[in-house]
């Protein structure tokens, strides 16, 4: 079976999506319609900014979701998922690859999340960090053990799995991981503490505006960050996507399930190839590429 795969904040780089908007007229048409959408020229930041710039929750989010959609867009008949996942903002982008949102309303939500994101990040200093080379459960246990909040947030592959939480307890627990054989254990450059109970303000304000956007039924499942299994009603995948701000992304347990389910062909649609590079850690017995853009399908 044919499975997409989406990507999330991370995998953005300047000038992306520049080969889409010059190549092919439906890529500059949802790029302009995306510029007045969110009220600025987003593909200026994307097209020339600096690395700084695209940084920047309000603009990071909405960019790498606009290249991603747009690229399986330009796919054409060629595209034609069976299955679809997006690790953490790429589920948005998924949504929109398998009919259950519409272009402009998927934009529209993550833009909210990024601003509802930044927000929660201002109020309280949080942070994350990864930890290679420790088993999940030991994981789980030091972050139990720690003062304060501190939680698995995403479970990228067997032996990588990242912490999210308040400073002083991602410290703590960081010096714990190393003591109990952690190869590395390593505080990330990022805002806020992601998928953690420390979003629960960002996760009310998203939740308001995913409840007042219209669902449509998927073409084909969607397996979600929240519980890694095949969802196929609206309403389901509603109320699992309002849970994912503060719950963990299931990326490994994902992946499984989607093998198990008949997943064979796997492929990433948007900027970088850290899907492809996680695909090959959690299974190398299925394939995963990237899509490619190509002027046959503009």
């Amino acid at each position: 079976m044919k499975a997409y795969l989406f990507p999330g904040q991370g995998a953005q780089f300047t000038g992306m999506g520049l080969d889409l908007y010059e190549n092919s007229p439906l890529a500059q048409e949802l790029f302009n319609k995306a510029n007045h959408i969110l009220g600025f020229s987003i593909t200026d930041i994307m097209f020339e900014g600096t690395a700084e710039q695209l940084k920047e929750t309000k603009v990071t989010q909405p960019a790498i979701f606009l290249h991603s959609v747009i690229l399986a867009k330009t796919l054409g008949n060629s595209f034609q998922p069976e299955m679809v996942a997006g690790h953490s903002l790429g589920e948005f982008s998924a949504l929109v690859a398998n009919g259950v949102l519409s272009f402009e309303d998927g934009l529209k939500l993550v833009s909210q999340r990024a601003l509802a994101m930044q927000k929660a990040c201002e109020a309280q200093k949080s942070t994350m960090a990864a930890v290679l080379g420790l088993e999940d459960d030991v994981v789980e246990k030091i972050c139990g053990l720690t003062e304060g909040i501190v939680v698995a947030a995403n479970y990228n592959c067997p032996g990588q799995l990242v912490i999210s939480g308040e400073v002083a307890a991602i410290e703590k627990a960081c010096e714990a991981m190393k003591e109990e054989g952690a190869r590395r254990a390593l505080i990330l450059p990022v805002g806020g503490a992601f998928h953690s109970p420390l979003m629960e303000p960002a996760r009310e304000e998203l939740a308001a505006a995913i409840e007042a956007t219209t669902f449509n039924e998927p073409t084909c499942p969607i397996y979600q960050n929240v519980t890694a299994n095949a969802v196929n009603t609206a309403k389901e995948i509603k109320e699992n996507l309002m849970l994912q701000l503060t719950a963990p992304v299931k990326w490994t347990q994902t992946i499984q399930q989607m093998i198990a389910d008949g997943g064979t062909e796997f492929t990433e649609v948007g900027p970088g190839k850290v899907l492809q590079g996680l695909m090959r850690k959690i299974d190398r017995s299925v394939t995963a590429n990237g899509a490619a853009f190509t002027k046959e399908n503009a």
